[in-house]
């Protein structure tokens, strides 16, 4: 069976969520509803680098009521 994570040369993408939530996400498919891009695309490393930078707190983002 066919894992793009397990691909060396894949291109890859860095998603966020409403709740500021980051997913890496293979670049030729769909983004999913509810999440945008935020960067790449890049290689696997460069998006886990950007990610590993950006997504301090890994908390989901509760926005003040």
């Amino acid at each position: 069976m066919y894992n793009p994570f397990e691909q060396t040369d894949a291109t890859f993408i860095v998603l966020r969520n409403e709740q500021q939530q980051f997913s890496l996400w293979p670049s030729y498919v769909p983004i999913p509803g509810g999440w945008t891009s935020q960067f790449g695309p890049s290689s696997k490393d460069a998006c886990n680098d950007y990610i590993e930078t950006n997504w301090t707190d890994l908390r989901p983002y509760v926005p003040n009521e």
